[in-house]
């Protein structure tokens, strides 16, 4: 088994990230322009990376697929992001952004890393504050805070419910100076269809023209992957639905490790499913946890006659409702974490209370909180997440309770990463939440944008630039060297194949049917026989597509299908990864519960001795994969039982 080096750096805990960079080589300024980045992805992580590195005097190339890099899925977040400034004076420092981090994520993360994201956080609002990000601010003009799942005190900075795009923004405007200045280049509509490796090393990508159809070749010293997650494995998700996990499976393929698959969070406070032809889902930030009650009703007959339209929730006496997270973890009450409030709801649906129509619904009900507030403050602090919902549900927040439920979302494992963000290729680097992330089993609220910024802004100028400084010698490569025209022939080839299948059935029905299969069998609570029978499932659902898969069109031109399929392709792979994951890790930690490994209460049972460690797979072959583990090790923090009552 191959012994997985971290480079955690040596010294106390506090002190190692600032010895990283006080020792870290350097490339001085006419060597920098000798040297070319490519940067696939252009949310948060891709944005800030490029944006940084071009000021700092590189060539960087950066690639989305989409037509501009605002549409980058960063835009969707909502809620806000972490920072351990302390401003409302409640007790918060880095050591508790940190502690809330290991203990949020059930003790899965890597120690030196998670540290590190907790002491470059109030650099990413000081960063943000200066490109101008209007920060929501109290009546004296501070910036203000408020709580998110998982913590006690108040570090969430926002901008209403549009944090994310706002943020994106912020990252768009300093990539958008660097494109001006030349330093960076943006390939809009293109997509890294894979990695090109020389001498064991990084050197290049293989991307496709999505308008033409024309597989490209480009050159860079390093690759940074910054292409996001994979909820949409579950084709249901809050993922916009181009999110995919392609670039970072042809990184896996290449030889670069794949962490934690299996842990996959599923968000609590999202718009119920209402259709078979429903292709996403729609998040509700879980902000609103801070001022809305999530009930159900206590007796059944209230909810089966809720279901049925004969009662609506104003109708049911306070004394009938269950507020089930106030009763069941009194201390964080509706701010537990995503995966403890996402099993309570499933919980109190499978047992006969959920509400809606089909029965996947508990209310988050805003009446107490306007009615000691105002309609005028939670409009302000929530005006257009309600009205998102008004128009989606067709039904007025501020008069009725929402109906939520719980539904796929981030992902926290990912492509394995050492300290300096790089993976097991050399030169090959993953950013934001196409890592494995600093999370462990379980991501808190707000700390997806915090990673995402951290990564490139603060970061990666400095690990990269580690690398870098011995590849000044390298000269620029010709991309008609073989390794390239090897790696454009299996891209081309796969293309073929796809498109020669000329079945009957489309893309769509393909990944709608693994979105089924995964739901049911490796989502919010799995079993041995559910995870095997979702391998087996899955198994004969790739051999189908590859063999009924019917994709119009040709392949030198814009061809949405034949985008679809190519991606589909690599989740009908990633499931199966997956499911085998979840089946080996016999725990239940995080958004990982595993029904065999619970406590009496219901709660996660973690297996400390078997399994602290990252899981980090490699690829064998199609269904082939081998497992190294990367033992953690936690000097700073007592390893326990996460508690919230």
């Amino acid at each position: 088994m191959a012994e997985l080096n971290s480079k955690i750096p040596k010294g106390a805990l506090s002190s190692k990230w600032t010895h990283y960079k006080d020792h870290q080589n350097l490339v001085n300024p006419s060597n920098k322009r000798k040297i070319d980045i490519i940067v696939v992805g252009t949310g948060l992580a891709g944005a800030a990376a490029a944006a940084s590195l071009g000021e700092m005097g590189f060539n960087v190339k950066i690639f989305c697929y989409q037509d501009s890099p605002r549409r980058a899925h960063s835009i969707a977040a909502q809620g806000g992001i972490n920072a351990a400034k302390n401003y409302p004076n409640d007790g918060d420092s880095v050591y508790r952004l940190f502690y809330d981090t290991i203990k949020g994520g059930d003790y899965r993360a890597r120690e030196a890393n998670v540290y590190r994201l907790a002491e470059v956080s109030n650099a990413i609002i000081d960063q943000c504050v200066a490109q101008g990000v209007p920060f929501a601010r109290e009546y004296g003009g501070s910036l203000e805070n408020r709580s998110f799942g998982g913590a006690q005190v108040s570090r969430t900075f926002f901008a209403r419910g549009q944090t994310g795009q706002q943020l994106l923004l912020g990252a768009y405007s300093a990539l958008s100076r660097q494109i001006k200045l030349g330093t960076v280049k943006l390939f809009e509509r293109h997509e890294m269809m894979d990695v090109v490796i020389v001498d064991g090393k990084a050197r290049g990508i293989i991307a496709r023209d999505l308008i033409t159809g024309k597989l490209e070749r480009h050159f860079g010293h390093a690759v940074v992957v910054a292409t996001g997650g994979y909820g949409n494995v579950f084709y249901l998700s809050t993922n916009a639905m181009g999110s995919n996990t392609s670039a970072i499976w042809q990184m896996f393929k290449k030889g670069a490790f794949f962490a934690n698959p299996c842990f996959t969070q599923i968000h609590p406070t999202c718009i119920p499913v209402h259709g078979d032809y429903q292709s996403k889902l729609t998040l509700m930030s879980e902000s609103l946890r801070n001022d809305g009650r999530i009930w159900v009703p206590k007796r059944k007959e209230d909810a089966e006659a809720h279901r049925q339209g004969k009662l609506k929730a104003n109708d049911i006496a306070e004394e009938n409702r269950d507020y089930f997270l106030e009763r069941r973890y009194p201390a964080f009450g509706n701010l537990v974490p995503r995966d403890v409030a996402s099993r309570a709801a499933k919980e109190r649906c499978d047992a006969g209370y959920g509400v809606g129509s089909t029965g996947l619904a508990v209310f988050l009900d805003f009446k107490e909180s306007i009615g000691r507030l105002g309609k005028h403050v939670i409009e302000d602090r929530y005006g257009n997440l309600f009205q998102m919902y008004e128009k989606i549900v067709d039904e007025n927040p501020y008069q009725n309770p929402m109906m939520i439920y719980p539904a796929a979302h981030y992902t926290m494992g990912g492509t394995w990463v050492d300290y300096e963000l790089q993976t097991t290729v050399t030169g090959l680097f993953a950013a934001g939440e196409a890592n494995f992330s600093d999370h462990g089993a379980n991501r808190l609220g707000a700390s997806a944008l915090m990673q995402g910024l951290a990564d490139g802004y603060f970061v990666l100028p400095y690990t990269l630039q580690n690398y870098l400084a011995g590849e000044i010698k390298i000269p620029r490569m010709s991309t008609d060297k073989t390794e390239f025209a090897e790696a454009e022939k299996a891209v081309q080839t796969r293309l073929e194949r796809l498109m020669a299948a000329k079945g009957t059935k489309s893309v769509d029905n393909f990944h709608k049917e693994l979105g089924k299969i995964m739901w049911e069998n490796v989502g919010m609570a799995r079993n041995e026989a559910g995870l095997k029978k979702a391998i087996e499932l899955i198994r004969k659902l790739r051999a189908d597509f590859w063999k009924n898969v019917k994709i119009p069109g040709i392949i030198n031109e814009l061809n949405v299908e034949l985008e679809k399929a190519n991606r589909v392709a690599d989740f009908l792979e990633l499931g199966e990864l997956l499911a085998y994951d979840a089946l080996n890790r016999n725990e239940s930690c995080g958004g990982h519960f595993r029904e065999e490994y619970q406590t009496d209460e219901g709660e996660c049972k973690r297996n400390d001795e078997d399994f602290k460690y990252v899981a980090a797979w490699e690829y064998k072959g199609e269904g082939e994969f081998l497992l190294h583990k990367e033992q953690l090790v936690y000097e700073e923090i007592e390893v326990k039982q996460r508690v919230y009552k």
